[in-house]
């Protein structure tokens, strides 16, 4: 999910902006790709580093941001891969937020010929595309849903109700009250300013997102007063979740569209279901197979019983054979947990154990002191530490 803008600089939320620019030029430097070759993790954090202080640098987006997060300045958190860096479509928008290298982010030197970044990463001399767009996208949004043992194994459908930001109703996620907007007079509707500045090297032109529309190329009249222009509102929605059977702790599904509307008419994230296993009472899970912990008596492990033993589907009958050893594992076929790539079941396995009890009535204590007589009973009998081993005895023949 995406990191918070103010973490991923490291300043606090009260900073000014001589902090924030002073954060975001260390930052830029250390993990800046010319300085990093090959590095992916250098280069995500590059991106993260520019995202940030786009949205910090400039007064509206920030406010927006601190209203609303990612919702307000139209950051869509990664699900999967990574994710991409929000509203970019190559390596050279990503660097038009930086300002402090070569003497602008995306820089032209005199005459148009690429310089600096725009060199490094291919961004070529062709004209840009402008920033302005018709809404803005939706974050994701992340939540957790617990899952009992039993509802893993057949799989289940859940209906779930969640907070998140939906479309205001009072202007239909425009964020005017009369839905007009008008193309912002300061950007002429690219949603971009340029600043030209001559240097040693010639003349290079800074790009940036418009502070008067924040990158969008048009502005709101009306505002809504219910949601102060931004389009969207926290409401709660009702949403079905369907899990498969054999999902397994840690396990996340996706549901397109599912998430925070975005501002102004944009399209929604995504919501983001993780699963959380709720650790059974009566049995412990490996895999597809489920395990359960039997006490019997010593005299059914001697002579062999039935007993009735409780499954994710309920009780079934077992057979415990004669002079069946403690730790032994019997297995109940099919009454584990449906694989999630198929339609078979994993496996039962009863872990038998001897019961001993705590308190005995004086008849059952003389009852046990007899049968401790038995030789057939003692393990000295099957264990006499005089008896000769076969090395031995082969020895005393040859010998």
């Amino acid at each position: 999910m995406k990191k918070d803008y103010y973490e991923v600089l490291g300043v606090g939320r009260s900073a000014t902006k001589d902090e924030i620019k002073k954060a975001y030029r260390k930052l830029a430097v250390q993990f800046h790709p010319d300085k990093n070759p090959d590095n992916k993790d250098a280069e995500e954090h590059f991106k993260e580093v520019n995202e940030a202080y786009e949205a910090l640098s400039n007064d509206d987006k920030r406010r927006r941001y601190d209203q609303f997060g990612h919702a307000g300045v139209g950051s869509s958190a990664a699900s999967g891969s990574g994710g991409q860096y929000a509203g970019a479509s190559d390596f050279s928008d990503i660097f038009s937020a930086v300002n402090d290298m070569f003497g602008g982010g995306r820089s032209r030197a005199g005459g148009g010929a690429p310089f600096g970044f725009e060199e490094f990463f291919g961004g070529g001399g062709g004209a840009r595309k402008g920033r302005a767009s018709a809404g803005i996208q939706g974050t994701d949004l992340k939540i957790r849903l617990k899952l009992t043992l039993e509802e893993i194994a057949k799989g289940v459908d859940k209906t779930l109700k969640i907070k998140k930001q939906v479309a205001c109703k009072e202007c239909n996620g425009s964020g005017s009250k009369s839905g007009a907007t008008e193309s912002c007079k300061t950007c002429n509707g690219t949603g971009e300013v340029r600043q030209a500045q001559k240097t040693m090297f010639g003349q290079f032109v800074n790009i940036a997102a418009c502070p008067t529309c924040g990158g969008e190329g048009r502005i709101i009249k009306d505002r809504c007063t219910s949601c102060y222009g931004e389009g969207i509102k926290l409401g709660e929605v009702t949403v079905k979740v369907t899990v498969p059977a054999g999902v397994q702790d840690g396990n996340y599904l996706t549901l397109r569209g599912q998430g925070n509307t975005g501002p102004r008419g944009g399209a929604a994230g995504d919501l983001i279901v993780v699963l959380e296993e709720i650790p059974h009472e009566l049995f412990s899970r490996n895999g597809d197979d489920v395990v359960y912990t039997l006490a019997v008596s010593f005299p059914d492990l001697v002579l062999g019983t039935k007993v009735d033993v409780p499954t994710l589907d309920g009780a079934v009958k077992l057979t415990i054979p004669p002079s069946t050893q403690p730790e032994t594992m019997l297995r109940i076929p099919g009454y584990g947990i449906g694989h999630l790539r198929g339609s078979s079941r994993g496996d039962q396995y009863v872990k038998v154990n001897v019961y001993v009890p705590k308190d005995l009535s004086h008849q059952d204590k003389e009852l046990l002191k007899e049968l401790k007589k038995s030789q057939g009973i003692s393990p000295d009998a099957h264990n006499d530490p005089h008896a000769k081993s076969f090395f031995e005895k082969a020895r005393d023949i040859f010998s």
